[in-house]
């Protein structure tokens, strides 16, 4: 069922709730709060305050010693901000093995006091509420909430838990799911936007990597609210951004519910620049857009459930750009040629599909530049790829890119790769010539050869490995890496080292990051901005 439409269109209902300030989304930011003792707390409370959250989630369980009386007290006195308290026991996924009416009794203690919302699990719910029946303070309110660990049910089970959770006499409705593929996410994005038509404030994530979009787009969906940390790895449940991320990187605040989506879909995506690059670039033109990563097991079934217009455009990466080209319903006729897209645009007027190659663009370019700048040639002048020998490591979607571009540029094309069978593939479609990886080492028919990396050998964390050994560096002029995650690859350092001139793969990602910028937003691209931000890495 392909229900990702429906929420859309549905999205723009938003939940009533007081705000502080001018935002697009009425989506609260909530920093959970995890120290051993309540000092250690207190300081955290400040912190998450002057990091932008709204609230703050103290979880009592992770305190080494706790006096209700005298800790809950201290807590609430102290705290710049809404409280929220949740005590977690063990069987749902907290700390806490302790007696069961005590951890209560903490909890409506923390009511007493003056809390603002307390965080119950649905196990308990009922008997919970009944016990503080007519004794609830004017602005306090209960969340009930459940965490499924191992998976996200249907849409059918999500909407039974709802209302399970509602006749607990619930004041909010939060439910955590695990994502085991990124699809998982759209049934939550749903419920979420059904939850909200029938006026229940629901917050709703999906833990783990591949839900880590949930946390961004709630307030599109109109969640209730997000989790962000205060810092990096200290996390209280999977997938958490930090608060930094939530409000600088991603623009929470400015994500509404007609705000476009775009990103990076690939395996793996957490090593991206690119939600950097695009975030930025976005805000500095006031484009209504927000860029996330996409862990993606199965591009065809992804693309098939966020099939709205809303999810606007995408950037492909390795290994899906041969198969997001067969998902599209027209492809342009040079990635046509290539076999393989890196960006895909979405038509808003029916959605269909458009897919398009800008890797070998940029590649190329940056190539003829560093050839141009080593050698004193014209830039006037036809390429000086022309008659050279060029070496591609990689029979993917990358490596058919370069090798396309190269043989355009009149270039005399070798593939190289682990399986021979794939590079004579590739090499009979392009015109040219296919050896094995290991063939490399001693491969030098003419001196002044082009070596093109396109594989992901080297890229974070895998830093010390590289294609090639260093000795066979010595017959090639110039060395390219695909790779810009490090920026200086092992490769690169050796070819430098070898005496050959090097160039990045970051000026690759930027030059295709160009013409993919102004595909999504119709907009000239911001080119010093770009350059500026990649600068940095």
């Amino acid at each position: 069922m392909d229900s990702t439409n429906v929420l859309l269109a549905s999205s723009s209902a938003g939940l009533k709730m007081g705000s502080r300030e001018v935002r697009k989304n009425q989506t609260l930011l909530c920093a959970p709060i995890m120290a051993e003792t309540v000092d250690k707390m207190v300081i955290n409370m400040d912190t998450a305050k002057q990091s932008g959250a709204d609230l703050v989630e103290i979880r009592l369980d992770s305190l080494k010693s706790f006096n209700p009386y005298e800790d809950l007290k201290t807590l609430i006195k102290e705290c710049p901000l809404p409280t929220l308290f949740t005590y977690r026991p063990k069987w749902e996924g907290g700390q806490y093995d302790g007696d069961e009416k005590k951890r209560l009794d903490a909890l409506r203690l923390a009511m007493e006091f003056g809390a603002d919302y307390i965080d119950v699990e649905l196990q308990v719910a009922h008997e919970f509420n009944e016990s503080i029946f007519g004794k609830k303070p004017e602005k306090f309110k209960v969340i009930v909430s459940s965490h499924n660990y191992h998976d996200t049910p249907s849409v059918e089970d999500l909407g039974n838990l709802v209302a399970r959770i509602q006749e607990t006499g619930a004041d909010i409705v939060k439910i955590a799911t695990t994502a085991l593929e990124i699809s998982d996410v759209a049934r939550i994005f749903q419920i979420t936007v059904h939850s909200q038509v029938s006026s229940v404030p629901i917050i709703a994530i999906v833990m783990g990597e591949r839900g880590f979009i949930s946390r961004i787009l709630c307030p599109k969906f109109g969640g209730f609210l997000s989790f962000g940390t205060i810092e990096s790895g200290v996390v209280s449940a999977p997938g958490q951004p930090t608060m930094k991320d939530l409000l600088t990187l991603y623009n929470f605040r400015e994500i509404g519910p007609d705000t476009k989506v775009f990103g990076i879909i690939g395996k793996p995506v957490g090593h991206s620049k690119s939600p950097i690059l695009y975030n930025e670039a976005f805000k500095s033109v006031g484009f209504n857009g927000v860029y996330v990563p996409f862990l993606v097991d199965d591009v065809a079934k992804f693309l098939q459930t966020y099939s709205s217009i809303d999810f606007a455009g995408f950037s492909c990466t390795i290994p899906h750009k041969e198969d997001a080209l067969k998902c599209c319903d027209e492809v342009d006729p040079v990635a046509k040629s290539i076999g393989a897209v890196n960006c895909i645009i979405r038509r808003p007027t029916d959605g269909k599909m458009f897919g398009y190659n800008t890797d070998y663009v940029g590649a190329i370019s940056a190539i003829e530049d560093g050839l141009r700048g080593s050698h004193n040639i014209s830039a006037t002048a036809d390429s000086p790829l022309a008659g050279k020998l060029f070496v591609v490591i990689g029979a993917g979607g990358a490596g058919k890119a370069l090798a396309y571009g190269a043989k355009e540029k009149g270039a005399r094309v070798v593939i190289a790769n682990r399986t021979y069978d794939r590079a004579r593939e590739l090499a009979n479609t392009i015109g040219g010539d296919a050896v094995t990886l290991a063939d490399l080492e001693n491969f030098h028919p003419v001196d002044g050869m082009i070596l093109a990396n396109t594989t992901s050998i080297g890229m974070q964390p895998k830093v010390d490995e590289t294609p090639i050994p260093k000795h066979a560096l010595r017959f090639y002029s110039l060395v390219f890496d695909a790779v810009y995650t490090p920026k200086i690859t092992r490769l690169l350092r050796e070819a430098e080292e070898s005496g050959a001139t090097i160039v990045s793969g970051s000026e690759m990602f930027i030059g295709q990051a160009y013409e993919q910028f102004e595909r999504f937003t119709e907009l000239p691209a911001p080119k010093q901005l770009f350059r500026k931000i990649m600068a940095k890495f």
